[in-house]
Order: C-alpha cells, then structure tokens, then sequence
C-alpha cells in the first residue's frame, strides 16, 4: 500500500507518520517511511538546494524540474522496489504537491505538470492520500515555533517564507485536487487535537486494508 500525507507546512504531517509507522508496527506489517523531496542520497542534495532560503531566486520551472527529477529517483531507487517487495510506503509529500505549490501557487500550467508525472512517471498514483488541513496562518505559527525551538531547521525554511497569500493558494490547490479524487485524497482537520487526527487516519487505514 502507498501512503501519502500532504498539507501545507506545519499541518503535522512528520506526526502523523510517526502514528501510521506504530500502527503497522504493531501488525507486523513491513514497510518504509519516505518523503520527498529528499527521500534518497541524490535526492537529498535535491532538497538542499530546493529548501535554502537562499534559492530564493529560484525560477519556477526550474523548481518543477528539480522536483520531478528528485521524484524519478525516489521512485526508482525506493518506491517501487518497496512496493514490488509488498511493503506498505508511507511517504511524506508527493506528487500532489507539486500541482499545489507549483501548479496552483506558482502558476505554473497544470496540464503540462499532468504530462510530466505520465511521461516521467507512469502517473503512478497513492492508494490513498491524507490532506491534513488547516488555516496558513495556523500552519505558519507552528512551523515557526518549530523553526524557532529547533526542531525545524532554519537550513530549510525556504517556503515558510514565503507570503501568507502564497500558502492560501496552496491550501486551495490542495482542496481542489480533493474535490476532483475524493476516493483518494482524504481531507482531515489538522487543527484538531494531534491524536483525533491520528485516530480518523488509522481507522481510514484500517477500513483500506480490509
């Protein structure tokens, strides 16, 4: 099974695979945990540059192209394999991220976006999504907290900078893919308490598995 957790920064996502990672634990399931960018050793010199506030100048298609080439990576090098394995992947981000921040945020043409992940990819898709949704305003305060008490480093603070209109159009991106594939991206209220959101994705999980 392939798991992904989308939302904006600070919506829990890191949490919440903390929870999904205990819950197949505790089946004796095998799986792995993942996120993107930066989910292998090229990858993770992908994010370096993708994250650094000092990109700030990066261009947007050139960001796309970043992001898609750290993604023919992680799926070669380790979804795939995984999943071929019978392992459950439990990523966080992917390519429904890119529509939101690149596509629906930056402007970038989301139809050419669409061929990209069919032409690169297969269009390879999740079983099943989790947006965790919440405010940029809420979502911004917590990912600052976390930026400020270190448990975020200042090293990748590159969209957290970016304006509150930014991320608002990410948050709608987001909730335009999940009008569009309702069966697969899952809306939950991340601004509830973090073990209710743990307990609606765990039983949506469960109710897949079945």
């Amino acid at each position: 099974m392939f798991i992904t957790l989308e939302g904006i920064e600070g919506s829990g996502k890191t949490t919440q695979i903390r929870y999904l990672v205990e819950y197949f634990q505790a089946r004796g399931a095998q799986w792995v945990t993942t996120r993107e960018p930066g989910g292998t050793p090229i990858g993770a010199k992908i994010r370096a540059i993708l994250l650094d506030p000092e990109s700030e100048n990066l261009d947007p298609w050139a960001e796309l192209l970043l992001y898609m080439a750290d993604r023919v990576q992680h799926l070669d090098e380790l979804v795939k394999p995984a999943l071929a394995e019978g392992k459950a992947v439990l990523c966080d981000r992917y390519f429904d991220a890119t529509l939101a921040y690149q596509g629906y945020a930056r402007g970038l043409d989301i139809e050419i976006i669409n061929r990209l992940h069919q032409l690169l990819l297969g269009g390879l898709k999740p079983d099943i999504t989790f947006l965790l949704d919440l405010s940029p305003r809420q979502g911004l305060a917590r990912a600052w907290r976390q930026l400020h008490n270190g448990t975020r480093t200042g090293a990748e603070s590159r969209f957290e900078e970016e304006t509150l209109a930014f991320h608002e159009k990410v948050r709608a991106g987001y909730l335009s893919l999940a009008r569009l594939e309702p069966e697969r991206i899952r809306v939950v209220d991340a601004s509830q308490d973090e073990k209710k959101v743990r307990d609606e994705i765990l039983t949506a999980v469960s109710l897949a598995l079945r």
